[in-house]
């Protein structure tokens, strides 16, 4: 990609610079509405797949 040929492997930061790697293994996403029945759409892996469903209010 594009960065890769930029920058190549290695990924240039300051010395005195910290990160987190963080890996996820679920997310929700939450839309509310004014009725109150919410939409609540859920990710989930399992092993390299996603799989995604409903939650229920």
């Amino acid at each position: 990609n594009e960065f890769r040929l930029r920058f190549g492997e290695e990924i240039p930061y300051p010395e005195f610079w910290g990160d987190y790697r963080i890996s996820p293994t679920s997310f929700e996403f939450w839309q509310g509405r004014p009725s109150r029945l919410h939409d609540r759409i859920c990710y989930e892996k399992e092993g390299s797949t996603w799989n995604v469903f409903r939650l229920y209010p």
